[in-house]
């Protein structure tokens, strides 16, 4: 699974999961319990700051969040500015089967 180091990646890994899934976006809405413009604008990659919203898209289509950071951070000293400081790779991990569908 590639990084997902954009609001489009992560919105391109959603759709895949949902149409692996066999749902149409108002059932995943549904089942996240968020509306279905949220689920839109989301696979959209349109970015969004409602963290919670997207947890639970992505807990509906039986997935996690990973997060990688690099085992040793470069001394604070030698650290390049935010956001780039820290390398960072959120992955979904989907699982199988339908959740709250």
């Amino acid at each position: 699974m590639p990084a997902i180091d954009t609001p489009q990646t992560l919105g391109l890994a959603l759709r895949a999961a949902r149409k692996a899934l066999k749902l149409t976006q108002p059932q995943l809405a549904l089942a996240a319990g968020v509306g279905v413009r949220f689920v839109v604008e989301l696979e959209a990659g349109k970015p969004s700051t409602r963290l919670a919203h997207v947890l639970r898209v992505i807990d509906a289509l039986g997935g996690q969040v990973h997060l990688q950071l690099p085992s040793a951070p470069p001394p604070l000293s030698d650290a390049p500015s935010a956001p780039s400081a820290v390398s960072a790779a959120l992955k979904l991990k989907a699982k199988g089967g339908k959740r709250g569908a």
